[in-house]
């Protein structure tokens, strides 16, 4: 029998209505973090506190036009402090690319939350941040490793 407890659902809640500001562009988000919080994003780095998450977000912003993640397929895992959601996202870049491709561009991430008490206080994010597929040699090495996998 599970046995989650009534903070571990609220935080479950939290991490994923996350998602839903993401997707809508509300600037609200910010509040369900700490002051103090952390992000990872790669290809990024970390950014510490709630101005440096913000002017992250801005900057994504420049580069994608829209995002949607997938919410009703997500998994969605908690233990303590943390929640961990597993999913897919699609989208558009500001280039005019829908992503992903189903060849080199698969749509899937996965973040890490931390919480104090209600609020987020670090959130690493797990994604191939290349939506458009234009890093050409990470691209030519999958494909070459997919190729040499299809003679087997």
């Amino acid at each position: 029998m599970n046995t989650t407890s009534d903070i571990q659902k609220r935080r479950e809640e939290i991490a994923v209505n996350y998602f839903r500001m993401v997707d809508a562009g509300n600037p609200a988000v910010i509040d369900i973090f700490t002051e103090d919080a952390h992000m990872f994003y790669p290809k990024f780095g970390i950014a510490r506190g709630k101005a440096q998450i913000g002017a992250f977000a801005q900057g994504l912003g420049r580069g994608i036009a829209s995002l949607k993640h997938e919410i009703e397929s997500f998994t969605v895992l908690s233990s303590g402090n943390y929640v961990i959601v597993e999913g897919a996202e699609k989208g558009t870049t500001t280039s005019g690319v829908d992503f992903p491709d189903g060849v080199s561009s698969f749509g899937l991430f996965c973040n890490v939350f931390e919480f104090e008490r209600e609020l987020i206080k670090r959130i690493y994010i797990y994604v191939d941040p290349d939506f458009a597929n234009t890093h050409a040699e990470g691209v030519a090495w999958g494909k070459s490793v997919q190729d040499s996998i299809a003679s087997l």
